[in-house]
């Protein structure tokens, strides 16, 4: 037949009636709905898994009001309201209960104090002691509220020993922390003073706001009116909510991730057109403080030790056991504190960990694939892991040993490890758009199996965005993660909570960095299969300075606490 000649059927006109042209229909209907019926029956009988919260219609719709007329409702975060509820719950955060106009209103570290009560002589391993702490203002006065935010630990710094106490928060200006004695030997205990309540009042304000604090660059690259290329720099930022938070006279480029929902917008450059954005960069913060704020907050009035019971705790040895013999795995709880150290090693409350040699490593991690992602402090894990495995080698991606994305690979032992950031926004160093992933994303993109180890943190880079924002990022996170455990069970998943940092200021502090890690291990506690790595009292309790990248030797442990999940024994 050839090319060109045209086929024509012709097709008679149905004699059937039109009772029996429905008749097809109407079978397939209901044999469809026999099968769906048989699936959802068959399904019950499986083992029950997390189920991800179905946000009611828009029109029955709960909406957060922000001190920015903007409106955030449940649904844009992508979870219910009762969930809504629960997170607010467990965030909640006392306030001063007048207005303060003065500085010596506020809690004083000078005047505040800690006891502890009925002090003995002597303590046996495993007892505990009870701090109280009082809070005064400047003028001594007894505070009447509370909201203040401390952190205490008992330490002693020829041991290298330290253990994490929660503070108890009692709303009258009282508070109390029950201390573990761990070790044998002598204790002392340390409460600082990180923020007055009268600090934390203008942190809640300007963080449930969506004014702009953080600040970013994108660079768009390409052929200009005369054909020459040409390269222009603009601002970008973040649009949440309906108006969304910053707003530019010529704007703007938007560019919304559609399986995410996020939305990033720059400002229009003024000769090229917006798919010619190629590069983002960090740019300034911007303090939204008044005058007085910055004088509540000021470095004398943060992160001070506060003065109290200095005297020696001596601790006995004790013929009961001071530790667990648990196998390290998903669907353990975290109780306080998790663990302690003793001569720089931390020796864990929540399962059995073990230290591991460099040929250990190689063998707990042979023939694996190891998923690091999030931010820098998950970079220095694959950094460390690259110094104390020598067989490890760095494939060259041409990028940024800062930015990534990274991937070091061992060949005898079929060892692949990959690090890269989340996904905007980030406060990073010039790099390509193209490489940003949201995290979501690059989990949906994992295959999954008993060969490979997803680990992520997000906490560092969102501290200067509204709370609403860091719901939905994590939302979507989860969804993935229930996603990807659903198609492959035996994947192991762990997330590594933000720890405490240098930064003591209004654009990120350890206030904020605390209220993120309730977020998330909130949201993920019902997630079967998932690891939640408690790293916070890890480096709150250390004898090494704080700093949102901790010491060497708190990294390593840390990545004894990571590979004891992974080879548990």
């Amino acid at each position: 037949m050839g090319q060109g000649n045209r086929i024509t059927m012709k097709v008679p006109h149905s004699t059937i009636s039109s009772v029996h042209r429905y008749k097809v229909p109407v079978i397939c209907i209901v044999l469809i709905f026999l099968l769906t019926t048989v699936w959802i029956f068959l399904d019950r009988g499986q083992k029950q898994k997390f189920q991800l919260p179905m946000p009611r219609p828009h029109s029955q719709t709960k909406h957060i009001q922000t001190n920015a007329s903007s409106t955030i409702s449940v649904l844009d975060m992508g979870i219910s309201e009762e969930e809504w509820d629960r997170l607010q719950k467990a965030i909640d955060w006392p306030s001063p209960d007048q207005e303060i106009t003065q500085l010596e209103q506020s809690t004083s570290p000078v005047h505040t104090t800690f006891t502890i009560v009925g002090l003995n002589e002597t303590y046996k391993v495993g007892e505990k002691i009870r701090v109280i702490i009082t809070a005064r203002d400047h003028n001594k006065n007894l505070k009447s509220y509370g909201g203040d935010f401390f952190q205490a630990k008992l330490f002693n710094l020829n041991l290298k020993a330290g253990v994490y106490g929660k503070v108890v928060d009692h709303r009258n200006g009282t508070y109390t922390v029950d201390l573990l004695l761990p070790w044998e030997g002598q204790a002392q205990v340390s409460v600082r003073l990180v923020h007055s309540s009268e600090v934390i009042k203008f942190t809640k304000k300007y963080w449930e706001s969506s004014i702009a604090r953080s600040h970013y660059y994108g660079y768009f690259e390409g052929p200009g009116p005369d054909g020459v290329m040409i390269s222009e720099k603009v601002e970008c930022n973040l649009k949440w909510g309906p108006d969304g938070s910053w707003i530019k006279g010529n704007c703007c480029c938007e560019y919304k991730d559609v399986k995410t929902g996020t939305v990033w917008q720059c400002e229009r450059p003024k000769n090229l057109t917006c798919d010619y954005w190629v590069y983002h960069e960090r740019g300034p913060m911007t303090s939204p403080l008044t005058p007085f704020e910055k004088q509540l907050i000021s470095g004398k009035l943060t992160n001070v030790r506060i003065p109290g019971e200095t005297q020696i705790i001596n601790i006995l040895p004790s013929t009961a056991g001071n530790g667990t013999t648990e196998r390290c795995r998903s669907g353990l709880t975290t109780p306080v504190p998790a663990g302690f150290y003793f001569k720089d090693v931390w020796k864990s409350f929540v399962c059995n960990t073990q230290s591991f040699s460099s040929p250990e490593m190689t063998n707990c991690l042979k023939n694996k694939m190891i998923y690091l992602m999030g931010d820098s402090t998950t970079r220095q894990w694959f950094e460390f892991l690259k110094r104390k495995m020598p067989g490890l080698t760095t494939i060259n991606l041409h990028v940024s040993p800062l930015n990534g994305p990274l991937m070091a690979v061992e060949l005898k032992n079929n060892i692949i490890i990959h690090w890269r950031p989340h996904g905007l926004p980030l406060q990073f160093r010039k790099m390509p758009a193209a490489d940003l992933h949201y995290l979501s994303n690059e989990i949906d993109s994992i295959t999954g199996g008993p060969h490979v180890v997803v680990v992520f943190t997000i906490f560092a880079h969102l501290v200067v965005h509204p709370i609403t924002f860091y719901v939905h990022k994590v939302a979507r996170i989860r969804q993935a993660v229930v996603a990807l455990l659903k198609r492959a069970p035996k994947t192991t998943v762990i997330i590594k909570s933000g720890n405490t940092g240098h930064a003591k200021n209004e654009l990120g502090n350890d206030w904020h960095r605390m209220q993120l890690n309730t977020v998330l291990r909130e949201m993920f506690r019902d997630v079967k299969g998932v690891v939640y790595f408690d790293v916070w009292q890890m480096t709150s309790c250390h004898y090494a300075p704080e700093n949102i990248h901790p010491a060497g030797v708190i990294v390593s442990n840390e990545i004894d606490m990571l590979l004891s999940y992974i080879c548990p024994s």
